[in-house]
């Protein structure tokens, strides 16, 4: 038998599966795989915007000691979820009522805002946004959309300021 006629019989019907088989049947379990993986992702998704996490573990953090901050001072805080939050000193009678913690983000576009003990405002130096002392908006387009600073609450004990913040995730 000749080299060329043992090519032929290898190639014969019913020896082997052929190339045509193969890839058709290759082809459409990969497709099955990719349509199981895209739908399951989807369903993933929509599950987690449907049902969203519950809410935020809240627990008091450290920030400064009250005698540390003088009326007109504020300092910015970052929270264990990377939040930005400024604390202001507004007042001088050592109550917490003399402490205000907002976020330091703008509403609008997320700039940062920051206190301004002179003009006795938040000042958001993007589009010259303004709040009051207590993050209500003043002015710009904060002011325009009724956009408020988000708040936080704090509390003193033993001369040590404390602010709650969320706590559960670390980003």
């Amino acid at each position: 038998m000749s080299a060329a006629h043992n090519h032929l019989a290898e190639d014969a019907p019913g020896s082997e599966p052929d190339r045509r088989s193969f890839l058709a049947t290759t082809s459409s379990v990969a497709m099955t795989a990719g349509l199981a993986a895209s739908y399951g992702t989807f369903f993933a998704l929509a599950g987690r915007f449907l049902y969203p996490a519950g809410p935020d573990v809240m627990g008091w953090m450290y920030v400064a000691t009250v005698d540390s901050l003088k009326s007109g001072d504020a300092l910015t805080y970052f929270a264990p979820s990377g939040a930005k939050v400024v604390i202001a000193r507004q007042g001088d009678k050592g109550t917490i009522d003399d402490f205000i913690a907002l976020s330091s983000t703008c509403p609008h576009l997320g700039c940062q805002v920051h206190w301004e003990a002179v003009n006795d405002r938040f000042f958001c130096p993007c589009h010259n946004g303004t709040f009051d002392p207590q993050g209500k908006p003043t002015g710009g387009p904060p002011k325009d959309a009724n956009q408020s600073l988000p708040h936080y609450s704090l509390r003193i004990e033993n001369g040590l300021l404390f602010i709650e913040v969320p706590v559960d995730r670390v980003v």
